[in-house]
């Protein structure tokens, strides 16, 4: 199962591995406060798509887009990721975005869970 969630939101054991899948270390938050387990920096959208998004809800759809080529050319932090999600229960991607509805998170949560079975049987 994979679960989305806000750094910032409290930590619970139905989280299972939490693994931060932003490139920067989110403002105001300790290490211990935020219980990683995993920081998956290279799987976040590059500095220039993020830069270029900004967040900007209207640029939603290309920015998936956008994302999702970054992720398929990223091949083997997507393995990793994919492995780690077929070897635990549950596996909650942690970003630290104000926007819960579009943040990168949900783009690679959703593409995931679209996508992924392809990765799964190779």
């Amino acid at each position: 199962m994979i679960k989305v969630k806000r750094v910032y939101e409290q930590a619970a054991d139905s989280d299972g591995t939490r693994v931060l899948i932003d490139r920067l270390w989110p403002r105001g938050i300790s290490k211990e406060k935020a219980t990683i387990s995993i920081w998956m920096k290279d799987i976040a959208p590059s500095t220039e798509l993020r830069r270029w998004f900004s967040h900007d809800p209207s640029k939603w759809k290309e920015f998936q887009e956008r994302y999702i080529k970054e992720l398929e050319s990223n091949e083997t932090q997507l393995k990793e990721l994919v492995e780690i999600i077929n070897t635990n229960t549950v596996v909650t991607l942690v970003y630290g975005a104000k926007d819960e509805t579009h943040n990168n998170a949900v783009a690679l949560s959703s593409f995931l869970q679209t996508e992924y079975l392809c990765y799964n049987s190779s």
